[in-house]
């Protein structure tokens, strides 16, 4: 199946319903024989996170900058942890690895790897679905402004639209599972034509 790239919180003064949140989609995950491709962190909903993933019996790969491994926070029951020397080279390779992102409610860390994620696929760095959980209407106010960005032509509509929006969990790897197959379809198609 496929590597998921999940962005989310990482704070440890959280409401309970969010890191029952990234149980849930670590749950989630595992049930549908995915991996989780994590920041590597081991506390707030990053942690609930992971740990929901392989308690469903689902692969973790963890990735995190030695300043967090110093600070103790570093998830070292990740099935792999990938310890890189900085915030950038970790976002770099969480991209590579992943397959797909998801982003659930999170702050600014959080809002820097959704940033990142979708740009590079609005400048055609990459073609991998990225989706946002706006669960309990969290990132209402975000959406109307990047639907107000786009009205103004601030942001084309066409990459508006790459940035694909679930209110729940599972229909956001729904979503994710969908694009996958048509992208594999689309890729199928080209070889037979070429073949």
């Amino acid at each position: 199946m496929a590597a998921i790239g999940v962005f989310c919180a990482s704070s440890s003064t959280l409401d309970q319903r969010w890191l029952d949140l990234a149980t849930a989609t670590g749950h989630e995950l595992a049930s549908r024989g995915h991996s989780l491709v994590s920041g590597g962190g081991c506390v707030g909903m990053m942690g609930a996170l992971a740990d929901g993933t392989r308690s469903g019996g689902g692969y973790t790969l963890g990735v995190i900058p030695q300043p967090l491994v110093d600070l103790e926070v570093a998830d070292t029951a990740s099935d792999e942890l990938v310890v890189t020397d900085g915030m950038a080279s970790r976002k770099t390779l969480m991209i590579e690895k992943s397959d797909a992102f998801v982003t659930l409610p999170g702050g600014l860390g959080t809002l820097d790897e959704l940033f990142e994620v979708w740009t590079t696929a609005v400048l055609g760095m990459h073609r991998k679905p990225v989706v946002l959980v706006n669960a309990d209407g969290f990132y209402q106010g975000l959406l109307d402004w990047l639907d107000r960005l786009a009205d103004t032509e601030f942001v084309r509509h066409s990459a508006r639209d790459l940035l694909l929006v679930a209110d729940s969990v599972p229909a956001a790897i729904d979503t994710i599972e969908a694009r996958l197959d048509a992208i594999e379809a689309r890729l199928d198609a080209t070889d037979a034509r070429l073949g």
